[in-house]
């Protein structure tokens, strides 16, 4: 890496939870200032915009979850495991953490009216995250763990919304007892796969 590349790498990574927390409109130039320790020419030399900052924020953390429930799935045998284990990971990582929560959510509510690209980017990143949950579904049907008459695609959009509002429900509430039920509605759910 160029030293030119490190210091935009270091910008996304000391930006990306203060956005995440705040918001692309809630978070200004001088909250990335701060946190980077960089003046203004210091961030705009390596940036056009705050929202370029914003979109790179948004690509860096969701590969961070992305790349945590990788791990956290590889660690596991059946399918069943490696579904309780990405149910676990939301559970204890993104509806109590404090980065902010979940990018997905949080970017996704203020880019669907207002920024056509980050709405796009958090729009294949949802897409993803639903494939991964109907792959596991499938994995487990074509290794008899499962019934082969459970839709998996319909199942992963279910399990993915539930856990959206959990997520949301836990944090605007302060309280992790939705986040709880719905793992344990999903589990139970799967267990009768």
């Amino acid at each position: 890496m160029t030293k030119s590349e490190k210091t935009r790498q270091f910008i996304i990574e000391q930006s990306a939870t203060i956005i995440n927390r705040k918001g692309v409109a809630g978070t200004s130039i001088s909250d990335l200032m701060e946190a980077t320790k960089l003046a203004k020419g210091g961030i705009y030399g390596n940036f056009e915009s705050k929202e370029e900052i914003c979109v790179e924020a948004f690509d860096y953390l969701t590969g961070k979850v992305s790349s945590g429930l990788n791990n956290v799935i590889s660690q596991q045998t059946t399918a069943r495991e490696k579904l309780f284990a990405l149910l676990d990971f939301y559970r204890d990582r993104l509806a109590t953490s404090d980065t902010g929560g979940c990018p997905l959510l949080n970017f996704g509510t203020e880019a669907d009216d207002t920024n056509p690209d980050l709405k796009q980017r958090v729009a294949k990143a949802i897409k993803a995250s639903q494939q991964r949950m109907a792959r596991l579904v499938e994995e487990g049907q074509a290794h008899g763990e499962f019934n082969k008459n459970i839709d998996a695609g319909l199942f992963a959009v279910k399990m993915f919304t539930m856990i959206e509002g959990a997520i949301f429900t836990s944090r605007v509430t302060n309280n992790r007892a939705p986040m709880k039920t719905i793992v344990d509605v999903l589990k139970k759910e799967i267990e009768s796969f």
